[in-house]
């Protein structure tokens, strides 16, 4: 049972947290993620694909404006105003290699995050729920680059860019893991993770006919559940 499980340390000033989508940090990392900036820890997100692929109505050349929009939107809410995206990795069909972790490395050195969140890089939510393939990749790229972004002789471009190594990532930690260690208390922040969620308003219009307040509440309340939000936590 997650409450059974030690809390998650709160003892960092810098989070960067990393996402293959916009809203994919909406499912419930929020919560946690309010609960940090309304302590003083300065939180920035990373978004690996501007989610153009993600509404079936609506082209990607059009899409990835709205998308992009509804998150700064979105992490605004949650008192997140640094929302960097990276460019050159396609929504639904992100790479799992050596460029991906670079471009994850470099916004690490240039950020200097004391903590990483990314979503799950494991195959399953559980049971019978498949991860998808853009999830995995950018999961397992973070954790990698985490490390590499503290070693000066893996990337060495980035130093030629200016980036000198930032070895200070302390943890990385995992949302919506098979595999949870850790857990944060969000009593008093479900809340204003569901009015972030609901700013992205197109995105779950054209998912379900539902009012979208409806849908946010639906969703956070369950990837919520006992007013605690899971990791999976790597590093001490």
């Amino acid at each position: 049972m997650t409450t059974d499980l030690p809390p998650l340390p709160d003892d960092v000033t810098r989070v960067l947290a990393v996402a293959a989508h916009p809203d994919d940090l909406e499912y419930g990392t929020a919560a946690a993620i309010a609960r940090w900036t309304a302590a003083g820890t300065e939180v920035s997100y990373l978004l690996v694909t501007r989610g153009e692929a993600g509404i079936h109505d609506l082209p990607p050349e059009k899409a990835a404006g709205v998308r992009e929009d509804e998150e700064r939107r979105s992490a605004a809410v949650v008192g997140v105003h640094e929302v960097r995206f990276l460019d050159g990795h396609r929504d639904g069909v992100v790479v799992e290699g050596p460029a991906l972790r670079r471009d994850i490395a470099r916004e690490i050195r240039r950020l200097r995050p004391e903590m990483v969140v990314v979503g799950s890089h494991h195959e399953t939510f559980g049971p019978g729920m498949w991860n998808s393939a853009d999830h995995r990749a950018v999961g397992r790229a973070t954790i990698d680059a985490a490390g590499d972004a503290g070693n000066r002789w893996i990337f060495p471009e980035l130093v030629e860019e200016g980036f000198e190594p930032w070895p200070g990532v302390r943890r990385v930690a995992v949302s919506a893991s098979t595999q949870p260690t850790h857990v944060v208390d969000v009593a008093g922040y479900r809340e204003v993770a569901i009015a972030s969620l609901a700013e992205h308003a197109t995105y779950l219009a054209a998912l379900d006919p539902r009012p979208v307040a409806e849908q946010a509440r639906e969703v956070v309340e369950m990837t919520t559940a006992g007013e605690r939000v899971a990791f999976e936590v790597f590093g001490g």
